[in-house]
């Protein structure tokens, strides 16, 4: 089946409670890279440091990480839509007291009770999605897919457009749209049964001790550290005004939008996903490298392609994270999630610092080989990793409560 065809079960022919989890998925992962154009002007506003200010994405994500254990534990219990909506509204609390902030410890903070909110909604809008789609997983992922890449795009660019005035103002912005994403689930989400089985907080840690989920999950965790040196660092590098450096990372959300939902996939067919992650991982590095050493232009350049490669890996990490293991889907993916997003929260803090350290070449070198040692893991643990690909069927999506698929 086609999942682009409008037909009955297409991508394009979804009931309006789809419509509006995707929609409202666009906003919360427009929060992820919505500072991307601002961090130079919140620098510069609250008279801080690189180092302190990349403190708003280490907050967020490692919220974000251990948010993962509760996640699934909330879900099981209160339903998908209740668990939504809880998500959204922190968001829309915490995005807009992060726009009054008089001082980087109180941004940092806020943005912390915003990663919490993000990992309550996000972890669960894919759950929510296959349950509800027309034509079954297939359909509903590549929804989510797109609902992924179009926020990663769309992010700076709200950010450089309304941080143009006030770096303030992307975080009122933000509250804004969530909270009519929020008043989109009230009106067409209808209430979600709870599952028949409750999600305890040590099930995803329990899920790891299969061998082929840890394996992805430390591939992942290492190719993390390098995504977010590229997403957190580099606007400090670039040095540009809002719009420019808005532009940049919206043709790199671009990218990855492109590269995630329809160039992976056909890789995939073709070559097989561990040699196409394999080869993807090596790529970034090679690029990151390049990006670390070149010229400004080269620097453009090469933070634009990288989102090619960010793309692919996405789409392969989260289908391993999907098919590795035979614990249910949510739970393993939760496990993986938990892993991974560690990593996200330490780039943004070390990359500074290894600049402070030594200088602004090195942090980019790390960067390279953590994107290496990703694909080493890939080659030395390809055994554990294979597992049959197979459309994915929403069973385990359904019935065991929250998923966790947040790219």
């Amino acid at each position: 089946m086609d999942p682009f065809d409008a037909g009955a079960g297409g991508l394009l022919k979804q009931p309006k409670s789809v419509w509006a989890t995707a929609g409202a998925s666009v906003v919360a992962f427009m929060g992820i890279g919505l500072v991307d154009p601002i961090l130079p002007s919140i620098a510069q506003g609250l008279d801080a440091t690189a180092s302190q200010v990349s403190l708003l994405f280490t907050s967020y994500f490692l919220i974000t990480a251990v948010a993962m254990l509760v996640t699934g534990f909330v879900s099981s219990r209160i339903g998908g839509r209740k668990t939504l909506l809880l998500g959204l509204a922190f968001v829309v609390v915490f995005a807009g007291l992060a726009g009054t902030s008089g001082s980087v410890g109180e941004l940092v903070g806020f943005r912390a009770g915003w990663g919490l909110g993000n990992a309550l909604f996000v972890s669960t809008a894919l759950a929510v999605i296959v349950g509800a789609a027309a034509g079954g997983s297939a359909a509903a992922i590549l929804l989510y897919e797109s609902a992924l890449g179009l926020g990663m795009a769309c992010g700076p660019l709200l950010g450089a457009l309304l941080g143009d005035a006030s770096w303030r103002y992307p975080f009122f912005g933000t509250a804004f749209l969530m909270a009519i994403g929020f008043l989109c689930i009230t009106v067409f989400l209808k209430e979600q049964p709870t599952p028949a089985r409750k999600t305890s907080l040590l099930d995803p840690i329990k899920a790891l001790g299969h061998g082929g989920l840890a394996s992805a999950a430390v591939s992942a965790f290492f190719y993390n550290y390098t995504f977010f040196t590229v997403l957190a660092f580099t606007p400090f590098v670039l040095n540009m005004s809002p719009y420019r450096s808005g532009a940049v990372f919206f043709a790199w959300g671009l990218l990855l939008a492109v590269f995630s939902v329809i160039v992976a996939p056909r890789l995939q067919k073709r070559f097989g996903s561990l040699k196409v992650l394999g080869g993807s991982l090596v790529l970034l590095a090679a690029d990151v490298l390049v990006l670390g050493y070149g010229s400004h232009t080269t620097a453009v350049v090469c933070t634009i392609l990288s989102g090619a490669f960010i793309g692919v890996n996405n789409t392969v990490y989260t289908e391993l994270a999907l098919g590795v293991s035979d614990a249910p889907r949510p739970v393993a993916s939760a496990g993986y999630n938990f892993v991974r997003w560690f990593a996200a929260a330490a780039a943004p803090y070390f990359a500074p610092k290894i600049e402070e350290w030594t200088d602004i070449h090195i942090p980019f070198v790390v960067a390279a080989l953590t994107a290496v040692a990703g694909a080493v893991v890939v080659v030395v643990r390809r055994k554990a990793l294979t597992y049959e690909a197979e459309e994915l069927e929403p069973k385990h999506a359904t019935e065991d409560g929250v998923t966790v698929f947040a790219n």
